[in-house]
Formats: structure tokens, C-alpha cells, sequence
């Protein structure tokens, strides 16, 4: 099944020169362009990857630089709008969660993907997660990395929630503060499990250089390159909004496609309490734990892959 709809495809260079090409992917949504990276015979069956909050397709590049899934695969690895090179959404706009789900129904409609293996992490597992129960003639299996279930709050918070959430696009405004690649990678690991070298390769793609006379200098060298974040900074107001963990949980048991979860044994804490409220009645689910942290599928490609490849040589056994 090809991904029919790329445009704008072009060979991009990363350090691995062994490895398999990759190329970047333009999608052209109604009102919005995604891009993605992308690696395989475009006539392969796709896997859709889906990464995590503030992070991007880079996030995958580790599992992609790994050639033994590509076999008869085409992996794709989606920016989600307002995260690396994706437009920002419009004017006014906000990023509702389930607008992400609307997104990925629009993305399948464009490459009329049917029935596809997806693999998403954090953020991403949630909305696939979601977007598996609302739409399951479209999902062949699921991977959640490091996530399980979704982000719920007791209903007598609602009015708190959507105090707080409105009040945060106030301070949403984008700043003009330029700064180094080697400074947006300190702060990147400074709020994260990464090392330096996944830090570095989603940091780049989230980076967009600056000219400098349209920028408000940092104390650095004169001949230093500087960057903004692209990242749209409505991405980090609140949510106005959450599930209640009853709704979470009808939404969750409404996924019928082979399901598996695959975290870190020094991930984040929501995959536990996640396993406790969501897990019952599923079931399809198998779980994995690796050692490595919320980005294990960073961390430990090399486990991962066989992990991958035994969950879809069995779903496609069985069909």
C-alpha cells in the first residue's frame, strides 16, 4: 500500500551514512501542511509513527536508521501540526486533543490508507489511542511506547480546568530570544530523560535559524548561529479541558485492534497508574517493559525492532 500523496520529497543527510535513506514528506491537509520523515520502498505497506509533546519525527530517527523492520515496510514518521516543520495551526486556533484525532482521520482520507500498523509515543499514543476506538476500520494494530490510557482529572475540576486553561493562552505570545543549538539542547536535557545525542537530533528539527538583525541578541559569540524554537508556543497553554477517568475508560475499551505496550522500567509514572484504570477488559493487550526511560524507543532500537516484528508477523498470521 503506497503513500500515494508525499510531495516535496527530498534526501536528507544524517550522520548514520550507512543507514537507509531518508526522506522528507510533505502532506497538504485542507488547511494545514504535515510533514514527516519517511524511509522504505514507497510501495510497502506503511507503519505511521507518532510522536510525543514538543517532540517531532525526529524522535524516530534512531528506529529508522535501522534497516532489519524495513523489509516489505515504508516507515513513516509524522510532525504533528504546530511540532517540526508542520504549519502552525490558524489564527485564533488552538490545539485541542481531539482536533488531533481529526487530523489523522484527514491524513489517512488523503493517502486512503486503509488498514495500518501504527506506533505512537506519549502524546501520540493517546490521540492513536483515541483515534483507534473512534475509527477502527483503520488501524490494523497498535503500539503504545511509554503510555497507556489517557491524561483524565476528577469532574469537580472542571471549572478549575477551564479557568486555568483560558487564562494560559494569555501568556502563549511568541517570544523573539534567539539562542544557540548547543543551548537549546541543554535545556531540552535539562526537562527530559534524553542523553545529549537524542536530545540533538529532535532539537535540531524543532530549531529554525534566525537572521540577526531581526533578532534581540543573547550574551554569545558575535559570529554564533542563532535559532528560534519552531514549535508553535500555543502548544504549551493548558488544555481547558480533560476527560473524566469514565469517559477515559469507555474510550479505551472501544479499541478492538491487537494492542501492545512497550515502556521504559524508569518511564513515567502514568503507565502505571494507566495499566491500573485502563487494561480492564483488554483483552488483546501485551505488554513489554525495557530498561531505559520515557524515550525508550530511543534509547533501545535494537530490542525494540524484534519486539515490532514478532507483534506484526502475528497480527498478519492471523488475518
Amino acid at each position: 500500500m503506497a503513500d500515494t500523496k508525499e510531495v516535496n520529497e527530498s534526501l536528507i543527510h544524517r550522520p548514520k551514512v550507512d543507514g537507509p535513506q531518508i526522506d522528507e514528506l510533505s502532506y497538504q491537509l485542507d488547511d494545514l501542511t504535515l510533514t514527516a520523515l519517511a524511509c522504505g520502498n514507497k510501495d510497502h505497506e506503511p507503519v505511521l509513527c507518532l510522536h510525543g509533546y514538543l517532540d517531532n519525527a525526529a524522535s524516530f530517527l534512531p528506529l529508522m536508521q535501522e534497516s532489519d523492520l524495513l523489509v516489505e515496510r515504508r516507515i513513516i514518521a509524522l510532525d504533528w501540526p504546530g511540532h517540526g516543520h508542520s504549519d502552525h495551526r490558524s489564527v485564533g486556533a488552538h490545539y485541542h486533543f481531539f482536533d488531533y484525532v481529526s487530523d489523522l482521520l484527514a491524513l489517512f482520507t488523503l493517502n486512503n490508507w486503509q488498514k495500518i500498523d501504527i506506533v505512537a509515543h506519549s502524546m501520540g499514543a493517546m490521540i492513536a489511542s483515541a483515534f483507534a476506538a473512534a475509527f477502527p476500520e483503520k488501524v490494523k494494530s497498535l503500539t503504545l511506547i511509554d503510555s497507556f490510557g489517557f491524561i483524565c482529572a476528577p469532574e469537580e475540576k472542571m471549572t478549575d480546568q477551564l479557568r486555568k486553561g483560558v487564562l494560559s493562552r494569555v501568556k502563549s505570545a511568541k517570544s523573539s530570544r534567539a539562542f544557540t543549538e548547543e543551548a537549546a539542547v541543554k535545556a531540552r536535557l535539562h526537562v527530559s530523560d534524553l542523553n545529549e545525542e537524542h536530545a540533538k537530533l529532535i532539537v535540531q528539527r524543532s530549531l529554525i535559524e534566525v537572521e540577526p538583525k531581526s533578532i534581540n541578541r543573547v550574551d554569545v559569540d558575535s559570529d554564533s548561529v542563532l535559532c528560534r524554537w519552531r514549535s508553535d508556543p500555543r502548544l504549551r497553554s493548558v488544555s481547558p479541558y480533560r476527560l473524566s477517568l469514565k469517559q477515559g475508560q469507555q474510550l479505551f475499551s472501544d479499541i478492538k485492534c491487537p494492542l501492545q505496550l512497550i515502556y521504559g522500567d524508569k518511564g513515567m509514572e502514568m503507565v502505571v497508574t494507566g495499566l491500573k484504570n485502563f487494561s480492564s477488559g483488554i483483552d488483546n493487550l501485551k505488554t513489554t517493559k525495557l530498561s531505559g526511560g520515557h524515550h525508550v524507543h530511543m534509547e533501545k532500537t535494537e530490542e525494540l525492532l524484534p519486539i515490532l516484528r514478532h507483534f506484526f508477523s502475528e497480527i498478519k498470521t492471523s488475518v
